[in-house]
């Protein structure tokens, strides 16, 4: 026991031996500078990529842009060799069916990433992730044929019933067909913008399940069980957490889903009976898009052709890079809980 005024025995804390060993704040491993000089070329490498490729398509697009003007953005014929072109019918119809995939694969991507992460057995969880991501490396064409020789056949019955029923709403109707004719052939509603947007539903929808999935299940465990301790049901625990949480996921899941639908091209190219005017009504035959235009024109172009199908493909690429530059912004603020309520 120490005495009175004399100082008190050096804990174990206090030996030199136990001193924390001071890391100076600038000092960098060599493993370190190699690996960051890694990350930021790999960066600096994918952006000049991307940017080779815009001034590529920029050049290769000047003469017919120079020759079009603004009128390219309205024209909707297609003529390059009359000096008649523009992309204001294939452009309305690539939004067109990247909507209608995105009204097609929203749901079923946000229920599907819901089962996965919420309700699916743990054993079962990883064999349903992994079915997924297989789904989204299935080729493209493979969609094609199936949506064009069994689906196809398979949907125009919906598409009459819809135009039976709602075509008092303008983009449900079919011009030159009536419904209650019995021995009206199903050819008015086959190519059509609904039957394409629903095969690119498909290949779009593992993408958007992906980034919702993986939004859903960095929902706070503890908010979930404080949800359930005060007697909340499951569904109710995900609409008050999980949902709240993850909606700047399914906001960029989704529009990663529309960036791909909008530059998708095999698949559209082998359903869609082209046609060269704005073509609203989504359930009548024929549509078009600028991938499939471009897979339509290729190989019979001539040297201006050519240039005019490289200014299509400059407003795909733009398009197409602000979609997913803004879904890559979204998705990323929901990683860090930034969608979710307080």
């Amino acid at each position: 026991m120490p005495r009175l005024g004399s100082s008190p025995e050096p804990g174990p804390e206090a030996g030199p031996t136990d001193d924390a060993r001071r890391v100076s704040p600038g000092r960098v491993e060599p493993v370190d500078r190699v690996f960051r000089g890694l990350l930021r070329g790999s960066g600096a490498g994918v952006l000049a990529i991307m940017l080779l490729v815009g001034v590529f398509l920029t050049y290769r697009a000047a003469q017919a842009l120079r020759v079009a003007g603004w009128d390219f953005i309205t024209t909707e014929a297609w003529e390059p060799d009359s000096h008649n072109f523009g992309i204001a019918a294939v452009l309305t119809g690539t939004v067109l069916i990247g909507v209608t995939a995105i009204c097609f694969a929203l749901p079923l991507a946000l229920g599907t990433a819901l089962y996965i992460s919420e309700y699916a057995p743990r054993k079962l969880k990883r064999t349903l992730i992994s079915l997924v991501d297989l789904m989204a490396a299935v080729p493209s064409v493979v969609f094609g044929l199936w949506g064009l020789f069994l689906f196809q056949g398979e949907v125009t019955g919906v598409s009459r019933w819809i135009s039976t029923y709602f075509a008092w709403i303008p983009v449900f109707r079919v011009d030159g067909a009536d419904p209650g004719d019995p021995l009206q052939t199903a050819t008015a509603y086959t190519s059509s913008t609904f039957i394409a947007g629903m095969v690119v539903a498909l290949m779009v929808t593992p993408i958007a399940c992906s980034v919702m999935r993986e939004t859903f299940s960095q929902a706070p465990q503890g908010e979930r069980e404080g949800a359930l301790a005060l007697g909340s049901t499951r569904w109710g625990m995900i609409r008050a957490v999980v949902l709240p949480y993850g909606r700047g996921g399914i906001i960029g899941g989704t529009m990663l889903g529309l960036g791909r639908a909008l530059g998708e091209t095999i698949a559209i190219f082998m359903i869609i009976s082209p046609v060269f005017k704005i073509q609203w009504h989504v359930l009548e035959n024929g549509a078009n898009s600028v991938s499939s235009l471009i897979a339509l024109r290729y190989g019979s172009s001539s040297g201006f052709g050519m240039s005019a199908l490289m200014a299509a493909g400059l407003a795909l690429f733009v398009l197409t890079l602000v979609v997913n530059f803004v879904a890559s912004s979204i998705a990323a603020r929901s990683r860090s809980g930034a969608g979710a309520e307080a």
